[in-house]
C-alpha cells in the first residue's frame, strides 16, 4: 500500500473559553499552492456564498487594531474577498494553498517511488522525513516576516507530524505580539469546506472538492502541545462543532 492510501489520498454564536501557553494584485505562473503576495488595488469579489459568525475573527482583528501597515500570511486559497478585506486595512498579504501544495507533494513523490526503483532506498520515508522535504520548498518566508497568520482548519487535515513542523516554522515566521488564528474539528468533518473573510465578524463557507481527508481530531491539551510557545490561546465553540481559536506569540 503506498503512503498516499495510508494517508487517505488515492491518486486517481459560540462561547469563549480562555487561558495561557507554559496587495497591486500580482499575477505570475506558479506551481499550485504556491505563494502569491497582494498590495493595493483589488478585483470585484466573489459571489455571495453561506456565511458563519466568527468570534474568532472579530478577536483577531482586535488584536490587529492599530498596527498601520502589517504583514499577514493567508495559508488557504487566494481568495480576492479575503486579499481586499485586509488591503484596504493597510496590510500587505501573502497567500500559500498550503493545503492543496501538500496534496501536490504527496502526489509527486508517489509517482517518483513509481518510476524510481531505488527512490524508496533514496528518501526517508518516515513521517518525519516527508515533512521536512516539503518545508524545505514551502513557508519560504525570513524570520519574523508576519504579524498575523490565518491558518484556518489545516492542521486538521495534515499529518499530523507535518502539522507539528508546520507550527513551529510559523511560530518562527511571527513577530513577537504575532497572532495565529486556527480552527479545529470537534469530529471529523463529513465534508470539505474552505473560508474567506465576508467581514469583521463572518466568514463565507464555500463547499469544495476533498483535497485532503481530515487526519486527526485534536484534543485541548493535544492543541496547547502544538502551540506550548505562544503565551496565549483563546477559543469560540461554534454551534457548528468548529472551535475557533486565536494563539499569541
Amino acid at each position: 500500500m503506498s503512503f498516499l492510501n495510508k494517508l487517505g489520498l488515492g491518486m486517481a454564536n459560540g462561547t469563549s473559553r480562555s487561558g495561557s501557553l507554559p496587495v497591486h494584485s500580482s499575477s505570475r505562473s506558479r506551481t499550485p499552492g504556491g505563494p502569491v503576495s497582494a498590495v493595493g488595488a483589488t478585483r470585484a469579489p466573489e459571489s455571495a456564498e453561506p456565511t458563519r459568525v466568527s468570534n474568532g475573527l472579530k478577536e483577531f482583528l482586535w488584536n490587529l487594531d492599530g498596527l498601520g501597515r502589517g504583514t499577514l500570511l493567508d495559508l488557504g486559497p487566494a481568495w480576492q474577498t479575503t486579499l481586499s478585506f485586509f488591503i484596504e486595512r493597510g496590510f500587505r498579504v501573502s497567500s500559500e494553498d498550503f493545503l492543496r501544495a501538500w496534496k501536490a507533494f504527496l502526489t509527486d513523490e508517489e509517482k517518483r517511488l513509481r518510476e524510481d526503483a531505488d527512490a524508496r532506498d533514496k528518501l526517508d520515508m518516515t513521517a518525519n522525513g516527508r515533512a521536512t522535504r516539503f518545508l524545505a520548498e514551502n513557508l519560504q518566508y525570513p524570520r519574523a516576516s508576519f504579524d498575523a497568520v490565518l491558518l484556518w482548519d489545516l492542521l486538521d487535515y495534515l499529518d499530523p507530524m507535518l502539522a507539528k513542523q508546520t507550527v513551529a516554522n510559523l511560530t518562527e515566521l511571527l513577530r513577537p505580539g504575532g497572532v495565529i488564528l486556527a480552527m479545529f474539528h470537534s469530529k471529523k468533518p463529513e465534508d470539505f469546506q474552505r473560508y474567506r473573510v465576508a467581514d469583521s465578524n463572518s466568514l463565507q463557507v464555500i463547499s469544495s472538492p476533498v483535497i485532503c481527508p481530515a487526519q486527526k481530531v485534536y484534543q485541548n491539551r493535544e492543541i496547547q502541545d502544538l502551540f506550548t510557545r505562544f503565551r496565549t490561546m483563546k477559543s469560540f465553540v461554534g454551534r457548528d462543532q468548529l472551535r475557533e481559536t486565536l494563539f499569541i506569540k
